[in-house]
């Protein structure tokens, strides 16, 4: 599973075909900067020697980690002047080496933070494991590793490698940068340059109202969603699949009438599909030929007398979004309701936990096989026989590992920190530190934040279903680069006024939310919006942007009108704007409204364009030009929605390192696929003010790619995740862990499946009917619920049969 794929060499050949209308701007060969001051680096070029009795060139120092044979060599064969340096890898298990510029005062240069600047150098090499790597100097917390930018490609001769670096992070008053070689073979380089990029962004120009600038707009679209959708996929078309199945409705489910429905931006309307069997709380993931592969969903609904749960489906179908059509696979090992589902970087899909036919918890891991098109044996799968929970975060790592963030639906988490790291071929799980109140993380959020080669992971809020207190405003970060990671703790989240059922009121003392949306945005900024203050109660009207160059909100947001609780999703669409559906509270009800959010970034005036990309076949490593019509300061990929439940593990952001050329931008992709699985992605454009372009879709990986899978070297990883403590012993093997049927946190006695009275009230409702009832009426559940056996909590004082 830990799986890379060597970059090609050679620019692709759409790119070549125009080498004669774009001579001397080939990566290779690009043009110099024009903008910004001179070269800032001290000695680029090797010529001064160091002090005396060091065998290193002045502001250059040896660098570099890992096992690994090596050697470092001050040479005469240079670009210009007398003197390159040589580095060499003769043997390498791991880590890399490099000729860094020195970190001190006097050799780094100062940087302004916000800025961008232009790294380049001459080189020539015979290995494709090379990376330009940034370091910066936090004036907190000292020199630390920040980024790599580019991969250049092997090269005879001598060629230059240009590439602009993100805008520097706040607190930063330095950077230190070499080519590091991370593979057995050998890099000479020489006339290194760093240059500020001049030009000076616009200030924007706000195109709305002064508080459509400031804090976006919500809209309630006319349409409304013709089905009771509880998963949202964004299709590779700009189309939004919502699956409803029975959605929630038990009357649907003994009709055997199934749902789910495709929406089209671009006209506003709604198209009903057909839809097999029950997908609701099914798992789904898109896979790298865009089709979306759904498994299992609700075989059936709890029994009136509560001693049955839900049960899961085997089943598991592929929608395909050219002919809106579901199409079934074979079936899974066994049952999951509510699985976990992530894509590998291989392509295939690896999925977790959930319930089995029986209403037990599923401990089998399931993998679908992409080259194979079906779901393997249970023998041909790695099994720790770990209970995972209900749709547990299962985040996808840049060495192929998976971490689970401790975000899941339902129940108490399992036994342990609440988070840990899974290694399929060590078939190992390895318990991380740090989780705060990891039994009070149900229908938490977790996502991994931008851009994904950092590497970090924010968990967001979350309650408990069974005891249901008031959901916390946590949020926690871990560093996965880092030897030993552990979570550390984040800001808390804002606070907005919340419906208890009398109406609004502003949050008070440690209220959040639960199942809160999060929605990675192509500014580089996570969008949180919804969730309740209880569980499937109780909607929190509130919505914030968190920084994750800064880790910090932004509160005060414009808030969706329509409550977004239990049942709702919200997800990026490719015109920059979120939509959000659905609202499932306990009573039974759904909401059909949609709403659609435009960020204040569209409101800074005219957006930026992406005018023309030679190719929208994109391979691992490869290098890729696209026209824009203005500068823009970053590019990015990002992988549409997949979500329900607050949960969307694939979700990620890939930073596109840039080398610029006027209006021409050459765009480096990752040479590794745990980074950027394969599959369809969002490329957007984005200027120095946030301003982004409307994507383009770009399809990543694919047959010629994958065929040419093998273990190889992958990009800097440093000590990533290296010193964990020891594993635990995994279960013996067994059939299922035992879950108790009541783990939706729903009392069966009363009323309808569909209708959730909890099993435990919130603490400020007194045990007493009188209290009961009236938070029931409260919340608009249905009148003189039917008691369904016993009364256990005391609902039916007159014992008619009947709760209140």
């Amino acid at each position: 599973m830990r799986l890379t794929i060597r970059r090609r060499a050679g620019r692709r050949a759409a790119l070549l075909a125009v080498g004669a209308m774009t001579a001397g701007l080939l990566l290779t060969a690009p043009q110099q900067a024009t903008a910004g001051p001179p070269n800032l680096l001290s000695n680029p070029g090797f010529e001064t020697a160091g002090p005396a009795g060091s065998d290193m060139p002045s502001c250059w120092s040896k660098s570099g980690w890992g096992d690994n044979d090596f050697t470092f060599a001050t040479v005469a064969q240079a670009h210009t002047g007398t003197k390159a340096m040589k580095v060499s890898l003769t043997r390498r298990v791991d880590g890399d080496r490099k000729a860094l510029v020195t970190e001190n005062s006097t050799c780094a240069p100062t940087v302004t933070p916000g800025r961008q600047y232009d790294l380049s150098a001459w080189y020539k090499s015979d290995t494709p494991d090379v990376s330009v790597t940034v370091f910066r100097r936090d004036t907190t917390a000292g020199w630390q590793y920040w980024t790599d930018l580019q991969n250049p490609p092997v090269s005879a001769g001598w060629a230059r490698t240009e590439v602009r670096t993100p805008a520097v992070p706040p607190n930063t008053d330095k950077i230190a940068w070499g080519l590091s070689v991370y593979g057995v073979g050998t890099l000479t380089t020489d006339d290194y340059a760093l240059e500020e990029v001049g030009a000076v962004p616009p200030q924007p120009v706000c195109s709305g109202t002064a508080e459509e600038c400031a804090k976006g707009k919500w809209e309630v679209i006319p349409a409304k969603n013709p089905v009771r959708s509880m998963h949202a996929v964004v299709l590779k078309n700009s189309k939004v699949l919502l699956i409803a199945g029975s959605g929630n409705d038990i009357a649907q489910f003994d009709a055997g009438t199934f749902t789910s429905a495709v929406y089209n931006p671009a006209t506003g309307t709604f198209k009903t599909i057909p839809t097999p069997v029950d997908m609701f709380c099914a798992g789904h993931v898109q896979l790298a030929d865009g089709r979306v592969l759904v498994m299992s969903g609700n075989k059936g609904y709890p029994s009136a007398d509560g001693k049955i749960g839900y049960q899961g489906l085997k089943d598991s179908y592929v929608f395909d979004p050219a002919t809106e059509a579901y199409t079934r696979t074979n079936d899974m090992n066994g049952g999951h309701w509510y699985p976990s589902a992530t894509i590998l970087g291989n392509g295939d899909v690896i999925s977790f936990g959930g319930l089995k036919e029986d209403s037990t918890g599923n401990v089998t891991a399931e993998k679908f096989s992409a080259a194979q098109n079906k779901w393997l044996p249970m023998n041909e799968v790695n099994q720790t026989w770990s209970y995972w929970g209900l749709y547990p975060s299962m985040i996808l790592m840049q060495d192929g590992r998976l971490f689970y963030s401790g975000s899941h639906t339902f129940g108490n988490g399992t036994p342990g920190t609440g988070a840990s790291i899974y290694d399929y071929d060590a078939n190992t799980v390895t318990d991380v530190p740090g989780l705060r109140n990891k039994d009070q993380r149900d229908e938490s959020a977790s996502v991994l934040l931008p851009p994904a080669q950092d590497q970090r992971v924010l968990t967001i809020g979350g309650g408990n279903n069974e005891t249901n207190p008031a959901a916390n405003r946590i949020t926690d970060i871990i560093d996965l680069k880092k030897p030993s990671p552990g979570y550390t703790a984040g800001p808390d989240l804002p606070q907005g006024l919340v419906d208890t059922g009398p109406g609004k009121r502003p949050q008070t003392g440690a209220e959040g939310k639960m199942y809160v949306s999060a929605v990675l945005l192509p500014d580089g900024k996570v969008l949180e919006t919804g969730g309740g203050l209880h569980d499937r109660a109780d909607p929190v009207f509130e919505t914030s942007f968190f920084d994750p160059t800064t880790n910090t909100y932004q509160p005060g947001l414009a808030t969706d009108p329509i409550p977004r609780t239990y049942h709702s999703a919200s997800f990026l669409m490719p015109d920059g704007r979120v939509m959000s559906v659905g609202d499932n509270p306990g009573n039974g009800t759904y909401n059909h409204n949609v709403s659609i959010y435009t960020p204040p970034y569209l409101f800074k005036g005219a957006r930026p364009q992406i005018t023309s990309v030679i190719d929208t076949q994109w391979v691992y490593g490869d290098t890729q030009r696209i026209t824009v019509n203005r500068p823009v300061a970053k590019a990015e990929l990002i992988r549409p929605a997949a979500v329900t439940h607050s949960s969307d593990p694939n979700q990620r952001f890939v930073d596109l390192p840039m080398t610029v050329d006027g209006n021409n931008i050459d765009l480096n992709v990752t040479s590794n696929p745990n980074l950027a699985p394969p599959g369809w992605y969002m490329l957007f454009a984005v200027d120095a003010n946030g301003v982004p372009s409307i994507a383009t879709w770009v399809h990543l990986g694919g047959p010629s790619a994958l065929a040419a899978t093998q273990e190889q070297p992958s990009a800097h990883e440093h000590s990533f995740a290296d010193k964990l403590g020891p594993a635990k012993q995994n279960p013996a093997e067994r059939d299922s862990a035992p879950v108790a049927p009541g783990v939706a946190g729903c009392d069966r006695h009363y009323g309808t499946v569909n209708v959730c009275v909890p099993t435990r009230f919130p603490a400020e409702v007194k045990e007493t009917s009188k209290a009961r009832c009236d938070w029931l009426a409260s919340h608009q559940y249905p009148k003189r619920l039917k008691v369904n056996g016993s009364d256990p909590l005391r609902l039916d004082p007159d014992r008619d049969g009947y709760a209140c």
